[in-house]
């Protein structure tokens, strides 16, 4: 048999008001992580490296940034047919822009009907992990099902955070329902403790998913959501699927990074990711080369620690340093550099996540902080060693204890 033609759909239209303020001038898949990504990244290198190479990103909420990324990163060859495209909203079926993710697929009905694809991978663009999609799309195609989603395993006491997958008790690849955070959720059949969670990947038959997302589009009383619409839609109908995160096999992970799967939805849970990549054997591998992450950083300088001597070593430890930092004589522990960060002589800066330009001052102390790209921290001033001062200054203070300062801003004391 022939191999599926496959179009992949990511949405990348969220708003991502939990994470403000890094989303208050950015779409949520625009805000950078580890570094040298975007969220964006994770999803379109999984697509990439699952062979998947025609690729639409549909957007819509502040998606200048996004979308200038998509345009000068994800580049490919036009020969062979490969692209991927950004898409913004058109308005193409009224006067009003994606109501959500379901009428997002349902506004692009011409992209999928040009491209005539046989399989559809529809998957969001805020997660971090490493996923291969051409194993869900086999296991779908084998499954004989309309529709598939992806589910994780999670502690059955997280259930009321997530959209919970049971399966049918004679067949576990089935869906027998779905439901929205579930304070009496039903452990798996293998695993009591456990619950499958969606994880807002889904793997669709194109004729069944334009007949849904149609059919939703005429229901006034939808919300238009892939996940609170068109799942529940496909399990009453009992033609829903789903695809168990644990039997994905990465190329290059290991057993402590294999199921790693991070929803970096609020301020704590993008902090918590950020501290993932650190350790000495990270819980998620930035340098997985067999299953590489591509992102939109080039022509950089290499990164530099200056200055040794008693009191004002330029050194790091514990942390990710990217491409064009600069260690001036300051001290870095448990943190991550994103690109052309400057830290002056006597600076300290630990557990702490600093986007891309930010500059530290002499003497200045950044401690369990997040400080958005272009932060200035003058000379001898403090970030998050004081959460009253910090909230009187209008920084943002998670409920974990996160200082989160948001773009541009000069902190003077």
């Amino acid at each position: 048999m022939a191999a599926p033609r496959v179009l992949a759909i990511v949405l990348a239209g969220g708003e991502g008001k939990r994470l403000m303020p890094l989303t208050a001038q950015r779409a949520k898949p625009a805000v950078p992580f580890g570094g040298m990504y975007r969220l964006v990244d994770f999803a379109l290198s999984n697509l990439v490296n699952s062979r998947y190479l025609q690729i639409v990103v549909l957007t819509q909420y502040k998606s200048h940034s996004l979308d200038r990324h998509v345009a000068k990163t994800w580049r490919m060859s036009p020969l062979l047919g490969n692209y991927v495209a950004p898409v913004p909203a058109q308005q193409r079926v009224g006067k009003h822009w994606y109501l959500g993710s379901a009428d997002a697929i349902y506004q692009c009905l011409n992209i999928i009907t040009d491209e005539r694809p046989d399989v559809l991978v529809v998957v969001g663009a805020d997660h971090v992990y490493r996923m291969d999609f051409s194993q869900m799309v086999e296991s779908h195609l084998e499954s004989g099902a309309e529709f598939t989603v992806a589910g994780i395993r999670q502690p059955i006491a997280l259930a009321d955070q997530f959209g919970v997958i049971e399966t049918a008790p004679d067949d576990p690849k089935k869906i027998a329902a779905f439901r929205e955070k579930p304070s009496d959720p039903v452990g798996l059949i293998d695993s009591p403790h456990e619950i499958l969670a969606s994880m807002g990947n889904y793997v669709a038959n194109v004729s069944a998913l334009i007949d849904a997302v149609t059919l939703d589009a005429e229901n006034p009383t939808s919300r238009h959501d892939m996940g609170g619409d068109i799942v529940p839609w496909f399990v009453e109908r009992g033609e829903a699927g789903v695809y168990d995160f644990v039997e994905n096999d990465v190329a290059g992970s290991t057993p402590r990074d294999r199921d790693y799967w991070r929803d970096v939805g609020t301020l704590d849970a993008y902090y918590e990711a950020n501290m993932d990549l650190i350790s000495v054997n990270p819980v998620f591998n930035l340098y997985n080369q067999a299953w590489p992450l591509f992102g939109g950083y080039q022509n950089l300088p290499p990164a530099k620690f200056v200055h040794a001597g008693p009191g004002r070593l330029g050194h790091a430890s514990d942390s990710v340093v990217s491409s064009g930092v600069l260690v001036s004589g300051a001290t870095v522990s448990g943190s991550v550099l994103s690109p052309n960060v400057h830290l002056h002589s006597w600076s300290s800066v630990s557990d702490s996540v600093l986007l891309d330009g930010t500059e530290v001052g002499r003497h200045a102390q950044v401690h369990r902080a997040i400080l958005d790209k272009n932060v200035v921290v003058r000379e001898r001033a403090r970030v998050g060693l004081d959460h009253e001062h910090d909230l009187a200054r209008g920084f943002t203070v998670t409920d974990a204890g996160v200082t989160v300062v948001p773009k541009g801003v000069v902190i003077d004391g």
